[in-house]
């Protein structure tokens, strides 16, 4: 469904999934939409309209999906541990997507992309590896070219990428898994905190970091929306009205309210102040 972001007001549904969907995107310019689902597919709508524009099968569940920056790719992965970045632009149901393996050997599930840049994207499996992919080339890379590890291996099932934050400007990824929320800065590569949660992250659920970098919601295996210090870990508020667990948070991009998803059906705003 898309909906209103101020109002929560129902704009349109898009249907044509037969199973569960695991992940919705919107490009930049609001006018396409993307979703992975559990039927084996990704479809890319017509935000405007709702039009199916095209349809990619897969040969296992998808769980996510991302366009890049400037809209012209659309990076797919779930179950299968591959990789595929489809080009919009070249009639792309006729053109065979570029198919990145996450490892030669065995078969790593991919919970999350992003795209960090118009030719990197982020990738977090099961093993707990943040893995980056340069498809600068015109083959697909054969290994990543840089990682980024957890500290207990736990499946990622979470990655934000926030842009700017604080005063010294810098670019965050956030990631939950396990127990734990990483927060890594992208320039270095360096872990900036970790912190162990009141909740775990085992089956579902994410943190998201305030566009000023002061604090963190984060939400999963109980019915409560949590806000977070970011400099100490230290929690701020517990918020209940969810009556079941929360499976995705998000900040809205000028920071003044942020959004949760739950197994109860619901999306709830809430005010980041009262």
């Amino acid at each position: 469904m898309l909906r209103d972001g101020a109002s929560g007001d129902w704009i349109g549904t898009f249907a044509g999934h037969k199973g569960a969907v695991w992940s919705c995107r919107m490009d930049a310019s609001g006018s396409l939409a993307a979703s992975a689902s559990g039927d084996f597919s990704v479809q890319v709508w017509d935000a405007i309209t709702g039009e199916s524009l095209h349809q990619f099968p897969h040969k296992h569940i998808v769980k996510t999906t991302d366009f890049s920056p400037n809209s012209k790719l659309l990076a797919t992965a779930g179950h299968e541990g591959i990789l595929r970045i489809f080009d919009l632009t070249n009639e792309p149901n006729k053109q065979p997507p570029m198919q990145i393996v996450m490892d030669a050997n065995t078969k790593i599930n991919i919970g999350k992309c992003n795209w960090l840049s118009d030719t990197v994207l982020l990738t977090g499996c099961a093993d707990g590896v943040v893995r980056f992919w340069d498809i600068t080339g015109p083959t697909a890379p054969t290994a990543p070219a840089n990682t980024l590890q957890t500290s207990d291996g736990a499946e990622i099932r979470d990655m934000e990428v926030t842009r700017n934050v604080g005063a010294l400007g810098r670019d965050i990824l956030t990631v939950a898994a396990g127990q734990k929320v990483y927060f890594f800065d992208l320039k270095d590569h360096s872990l900036v905190h970790v912190y162990k949660m009141p909740i775990h992250f085992l089956h579902e659920g994410g943190a998201s970091l305030h566009p000023s970098g002061k604090t963190f919601v984060a939400g999963g295996s109980d019915l409560w929306v949590r806000v977070f210090d970011f400099d100490t870990g230290k929690e701020l508020e517990c918020l209940k009205g969810h009556h079941g667990p929360v499976r995705c948070l998000r900040y809205s991009p000028d920071g003044k309210t942020y959004a949760s998803g739950s197994e109860d059906g619901t999306i709830r705003l809430w005010k980041t102040e009262a």
